[in-house]
């Protein structure tokens, strides 16, 4: 099952890129995220393996994150009308999922942000029932966008929705997350 979801984000493709990849920021906009961690390599990096953790409602799921692609390799300074790739797998029991990034400069102060997902799923029932629910991966992915948009453009933090303490990056506030899909140096959790 494929589908593609887009944004628009009111700031500069640079901001939009050193926001995504900074993991210390993923808790705040990354709704149900528990953990992720590299397993090897360097964050955001081609061939780093991470293991991530997602709670959606009362349920877990764990699986591990392979960066795949990432142009260009030093995301500071990209050309006014380069593209920004970055693309990764995630396998956990039952299921893979590709996703593929693409940030374009949209104008001068807006990045149009396209998401590619790919979804397959080994047992059969899922198999049949997974285009049913097209929509509902649509929606999720969608959310997980919008919530990044508005931690982007107005600094809101998905936690303070969810009852946990807003809290601001610089606060000290530690979270077991890191954001293996984008470069970074530091693992984080979330709470």
């Amino acid at each position: 099952m494929k589908l593609t979801v887009s944004i628009e984000v009111a700031l500069p493709r640079e901001r939009v890129v050193q926001l995504l990849a900074d993991p210390a920021h993923l808790p705040e906009w990354l709704r149900g995220l528990v953990l992720h961690e590299p397993l090897n390599g360097m964050h955001g990096q081609v061939g780093t393996e991470s293991r991530v953790v997602m709670r959606m409602g009362q349920q877990e799921m764990e699986g591990t994150e392979t960066i795949t692609r990432r142009e260009p390799a030093d995301l500071h300074g990209i050309p006014r009308d380069g593209v920004v790739h970055f693309e990764r797998e995630i396998v956990a029991e039952g299921m893979w999922n590709a996703a593929r990034d693409r940030l374009t400069g949209a104008g001068p102060e807006t990045t149009l942000w396209v998401q590619e997902n790919e979804h397959r799923f080994d047992a059969l029932p899922m198999r049949l029932v997974a285009p049913l629910m097209r929509g509902a991966f649509r929606k999720q992915v969608r959310q997980h966008m919008q919530d990044f948009k508005a931690f982007a453009e107005h600094g809101t933090d998905v936690r303070d929705a969810t009852g946990r303490s807003p809290r601001g990056p610089s606060s000290g506030r530690s979270a077991r997350c890191s954001r293996g899909s984008w470069p970074a140096q530091s693992t984080t959790r979330a709470a």
